[in-house]
């Protein structure tokens, strides 16, 4: 460290108790009370350096009592003007970046210019503070640490300002061409080329690269004013926005500690272990301090990671800061709403009603900023974009990665008997239709909220069910559904429908591909010669195509053997019964068995057993449907299809 000697005397000095005495062989003629420290010195020593103190010892000298004189405000105190008083006797006196800084201010306040001698303690500071302090990064900010005890001071000497700006200046500048940056922080002595030095002479070697953030960890033992006014300088210099945003989540981490509980991917482990060492915070600075760091965060995407941003506002929610703080951090999420996880969106209720396990609130909130930042960065919408490019349209790729995201959400929560139907409805119809090319994620959940609040009546599930269109569900999930017992009669039909729908389309666009192979096979058969090699495999693959689809013809027939069997047992129940309550409910619900529909349209082909299985299961809840006489008489196929 580098320090100035001044004098020497060292041993004059001695202290006993709460009191210092110098020993030069003289009695002391005046004593100074600075705190609870009294120093027992000679006038003549002081007066000879200090303007003020020559006043004050001017001054106790006019009354016969002994002469006192006290300092109660001088920067420092004690400690401080133990250092003044040897450097006014002659003492050796070592000028550091911890102390030099309240040597300057006290010097300042005690008038200690050239005036009162030649070499006085304020121009040997300030040399000090600008020849070596501000070279140094470790320096400059070890001094600007020590401004925090004499504030006022400092800024009136602009200390503070100067600190602030080497620092500011330092982390602006990459630290491969300079090498004090990172000189003070372990590495080997560099020339300003960035060689490395070795005996002030340059090896030619080059250092190792440094990170733009090798300055985080070091300016977060900063208070946090003097944070603020760090940041606000880097900014002010042109510093990237990244940086800036990575230095402030940097020292949110440090003093927050339930940013560490859920620790992020990739952060250094023996940087965060540091936290503990340090006394943490109360809970009114981690307050301001979250408040602060919200202020300072520019509101751009992308700049923190989204987990972060998910801890802050988690802690901001059992801090109870701000309200405006809150709302800003969601903005801040909403931003990036399909950068999160699911993880990150159970946020469990902080709040004293405790309605429901987590806060499905904020997750609503979340949503409608990401929706509303959709649209105004031109987000795709059902009018600009045919149902073919949904699924491949890049421009939706942020909007499907949340759809998905809050299907999962949705399943989670749907156990929680506590979670009303409407703020269930409001969130799943939240998501635009366009957004999910499949609603079999969308199906799950109100499959499992339908399980858990199993006292919902027929009218509340049509009206939840409304918001799945059957015709985005999976094979799979049509299977399901069509065999799903909580789901209403009228959703279990649409289901049938459209699965056959599908079927049928995908069975005639195989026909029409198997036609085509047929008619170029025949083309192809002119270029056997040079080439029949690489023809010969593609006509084994078409041979194993078109014996798939002669296997397909055999099923499709199958089920319409099957179909029509339905149909005759369904007539029979209608004559055995001697009603025609079945079909007034076909004719409700829109529901007419014809053979040429139930050709090539049953739910699944490699699930085709289970038609009878739905068959018996929807005569029993047609019976006890006919008692509740819950259906309109004047349903049609339309209105059951596009409901």
């Amino acid at each position: 460290m580098a320090c100035v000697k001044l004098g020497s005397k060292a041993d004059a000095f001695q202290r006993q108790g709460q009191a210092w005495f110098c020993t030069t062989g003289l009695p002391s003629d005046i004593v100074v009370e600075v705190g609870e420290m009294s120093f027992h010195l000679h006038k003549f020593p002081l007066l000879s350096r200090s303007g003020v103190l020559e006043k004050m010892i001017a001054k106790a000298s006019e009354s016969e009592e002994e002469c006192v004189i006290s300092l109660g405000d001088i920067p420092g105190g004690a400690k401080t003007f133990e250092l003044v008083a040897k450097f006014c006797y002659g003492v050796k006196l070592e000028l550091t970046a911890s102390n030099v800084v309240y040597l300057w201010c006290a010097a300042e306040s005690l008038e200690m210019t050239e005036e009162y001698g030649e070499g006085n303690l304020i121009s040997q500071a300030e040399a000090f503070f600008n020849q070596v302090v501000l070279r140094s990064w470790k320096d400059s900010l070890r001094a600007l640490q020590t401004c925090d005890d004499v504030s006022a001071h400092a800024e009136e000497l602009h200390i503070v300002k100067r600190c602030i700006e080497s620092l500011a200046a330092k982390a602006s500048t990459d630290p491969n061409l300079f090498g004090w940056p990172v000189l003070e922080r372990g590495g080997p002595l560099q020339s300003p080329g960035g060689s490395v030095l070795w005996n002030g002479i340059s090896t030619g070697a080059r250092p190792k690269n440094s990170s733009s953030d090798w300055w985080y960890e070091d300016v977060t033992n900063l208070s946090l004013p003097l944070f603020k006014t760090l940041i606000a300088v880097m900014e002010s210099r042109g510093i990237r926005q990244e940086i800036i945003a990575g230095s402030l989540a940097f020292y949110a981490k440090t003093y927050l500690p339930g940013l560490n509980r859920r620790q992020v991917s990739g952060e250094s482990s023996t940087r965060l272990s540091q936290v503990a060492m340090g006394s943490p915070l109360s809970e009114d600075n981690q307050k301001i301090l979250l408040e602060e760091i919200d202020g300072l965060l520019p509101m751009q995407k992308g700049l923190v990671q989204t987990k972060l941003l998910f801890g802050l506002l988690r802690t901001a929610m059992i801090l109870r800061v701000s309200p405006s703080c809150i709302s800003n951090l969601e903005k801040r999420i909403g931003l990036q709403l399909d950068q999160a996880t699911l993880e990150d969106l159970l946020m469990p209720n902080f709040s004293y009603s405790m309605e429901t396990l987590y806060n499905v609130d904020c997750v609503q909130r979340i949503l409608d900023h990401f929706l509303a930042m959709d649209q105004v960065t031109g987000g795709a919408s059902p009018c600009s974009i045919d149902d073919g490019q949904l699924i491949g349209s890049p421009s939706l790729t942020p909007i499907t990665t949340v759809a998905k995201l809050i299907d999962g959400y949705l399943a989670e929560v749907a156990p929680d008997i506590n979670l009303k139907l409407p703020k269930f409805q409001t969130l799943a119809a939240a998501v635009p239709e366009y957004a999910r090319p499949l609603d079999d994620g969308l199906y799950r959940a109100i499959d499992i909220y339908f399980k858990s609040h199993p006292w919902l009546v027929e009218s509340e599930r049509e009206q939840l069910c409304r918001l799945m269109d059957c015709q985005k569900l999976s094979l799979e999930a049509c299977t399901h559904a069509a065999q799903n017992e909580r789901l209403p009669i009228r959703i279990i039909v649409q289901v049938l429908f459209f699965e056959q729908l599908q079927l049928r389309t995908s069975i005639a666009g195989c026909f029409l591909v198997s036609d085509n192979l047929d008619g170029s096979r025949q083309l192809r058969s002119g270029f056997v010669g040079s080439t029949e090699g690489g023809w010969a495999s593609a006509v084994k693959e078409n041979q194993v195509l078109k014996v798939g689809m002669d296997n397909m013809r055999m099923r499709v027939s199958e089920l319409e053997k099957e179909c029509s069997n339905m149909r005759q047992e369904i007539e029979k129940l209608g004559r055995v019964k001697g009603s025609s309550a079945w079909g007034t409910v076909s004719k409700k619900l829109g529901f007419k068995l014809k053979s040429q529909m139930c050709s090539a349209q049953e739910g699944s082909v490699s699930n085709q057993n289970n038609a009878n299985n739905t068959v018996e299961k929807l005569k029993e809840r047609h019976v006890k449907h006919k008692r509740s006489s819950s259906i309109s008489d004047k349903a049609s196929v339309s209105s059951i299809v596009h409901s």
